[in-house]
């Protein structure tokens, strides 16, 4: 069926095709809204990989107040303790909400949840759908939601390029396809992009996912906060593939150990073992590679010969790999794997400029502070849709805008980035790497070539770390290994990291000697 690209006009504009975009879509119905999408539906959702479930105080023994606690702890002192308060207590409705949708979570023969144990939580409060296949089943269940629903005019193998912004206010979204060009007329726009894993060379999220919102709102003249802040998952199948499957952090809760080649578990003295917060746990498992160890995921015990029905997707890529995880150890390695940091938004997703909304790991909510409590993300964005499309709803159309001929960027592609990233701002940092990655990074993102975008939000991500001058959750800075005794949340725009980087580009001895 053709589209009239003017019968869209007016409407809201979701950006992205993973949980955050699909739930703010359903949640916006019976509102005609526009849903782009680069790729075909779940193609490039990093929801569709996530194995080990969704966080919600939802057990006999669990609260909200428990849950919040554990978030806090993670967080490192960086959450806003409000915010997060919020969207827990708003996570067993999501829960059962997605099961309305038809979401077939797992549940024991009474019906009550079945729940998994990850690292940092004190309480069984991972609701989990086939096992290790959370992700997968959820977002089957939202796509056939979507696709049913007649209000959502669904754009895939669009791939918005740039916001169309005149005093701070939307005005449209420029996108294209194979098919050319498109301009949409809007005042309402939500991103919903997904993380930047795709600007490093190690990563669980799918290539395509390397911080397009960001970058979308970066030239908005959007505020992004707290982009330091990057999760390394402790244990990534150590193999050529790309994206790195993922060995969910349920293994462990199961039981499982890391071990080196020697068969020496070398987190058994440290507090929490291999429970403890991710942040923890990548930077030993790094260190011990360092060191010149292997590094493996010992699962012959716990949970044994339960493993292949227990995670059945994990089971399967170890297969192939030539590794039964009942009797072998698995190789693991940190990759990166989700970005707590984002578009600032406030508690109901809107951004610092006039109709632009931001869901899921695009946004920055202050629920995940410095470190993200295992399985909050997918909760972040079911919950927090609801509340975009409440704020959407309360925002009429505005008048057709005339739209300007705004030059077409170049589709990006990161590769020149990835390098660059991944040798500066790693799971270890020191002022130095950080520099050399700026430098690199920043000819980059002041050209308009089809790394320009990736560059920029990397060098965003490289300033905003080597101003923070401490250590805290997932930022680990070698040459300032303590932690600042307050939390300080950054903020910066795209023209503060451009100027930021250029003082410190021009104050190299390498740029002094050129011009002397």
């Amino acid at each position: 069926m053709s589209i009239d690209i003017s019968d869209l006009n007016g409407r809201p504009v979701i950006i992205g095709g993973g949980a955050a975009g699909l739930m703010t879509a359903l949640q916006l119905a019976p509102e005609p809204v526009v849903l782009l999408s680069k790729s075909p539906l779940g193609a490039e959702a990093s929801s569709m990989w996530a194995q080990g479930g969704l966080a919600a105080p939802v057990g006999a023994d669990d609260s909200p107040a428990l849950h919040l606690a554990d978030t806090l702890a993670a967080g490192a002192g960086l959450c806003d303790a409000a915010a997060a308060s919020r969207i827990v207590h708003a996570a067993p409705a999501a829960v059962e909400q997605l099961a309305r949708l038809g979401v077939a979570f797992d549940r024991h023969a009474d019906g009550s949840w079945r729940l998994g144990l990850e690292a940092a939580h004190r309480r069984n409060r991972i609701v989990h759908a086939t096992g290790d296949g959370t992700g997968r089943e959820i977002m089957r269940a939202l796509i056939a939601a979507v696709r049913q629903t007649p209000s959502i005019t669904l754009l895939e193998g669009v791939e918005a390029r740039r916001l169309i912004i005149e005093d701070n206010a939307v005005r449209g979204v420029l996108a294209a396809s194979d098919r050319g060009a498109l301009t949409i007329a809007t005042n309402r726009v939500v991103i919903a992009t997904g993380g930047i894993g795709g600007l490093f060379a190690d990563s669980t999220n799918p290539g395509g996912c390397f911080g397009q919102g960001l970058a979308l709102a970066a030239h908005a003249g959007a505020k992004l906060s707290d982009i330091e802040f990057v999760q390394f998952h402790p244990t990534a199948f150590d193999g050529p593939s790309r994206p790195m499957p993922l060995l969910t952090e349920a293994i462990r809760g199961d039981g499982a150990v890391l071990i080196d080649e020697t068969g020496q578990r070398f987190m058994a003295d440290q507090p929490g073992a291999e429970l403890a917060p991710r942040d923890i746990v990548a930077r030993a498992v790094w260190r011990h590679r360092a060191a010149g160890h292997r590094t493996f995921l010992d699962a012959r015990r716990h949970p044994g010969a339960e493993f292949t029905q227990r995670y059945p997707v994990i089971s399967a890529f170890c297969k192939m790999a030539g590794i039964d995880p009942a009797h072998d150890p698995i190789p693991i390695r940190p990759a990166v794997h989700y970005h707590m940091g984002g578009i600032t938004v406030d508690g109901f997703g809107r951004s610092t400029v006039q109709g632009l909304w931001a869901c899921g790991e695009a946004a920055r909510t202050g629920l995940h502070g410095a470190n993200r409590l295992a399985s909050n993300s997918l909760m972040e964005a079911i919950v927090c849709a609801r509340w975009v499309a409440e704020s959407i709803e309360s925002v009429s159309a505005g008048p057709r805008a005339m739209l300007r001929d705004d030059a077409m960027p170049h589709a990006s592609d990161p590769s020149a980035v990835r390098p660059i990233l991944t040798q500066g701002l790693g799971v270890l940092r020191d002022r130095d790497g950080i520099a050399r990655a700026i430098r690199s990074l920043y000819p980059l993102a002041c050209g308009h070539s089809a790394a320009s975008d990736a560059a920029l939000v990397g060098l965003m991500v490289a300033v905003a770390a080597i101003r923070r001058e401490e250590s805290r959750g997932g930022h680990f800075r070698s040459d300032f290994p303590h932690t600042a005794a307050s939390a300080v949340p950054s903020s910066l725009t795209r023209a503060d990291a451009l100027a930021a980087a250029r003082d410190i580009v021009e104050s190299t001895p390498f740029a002094r000697s050129a011009l002397s």
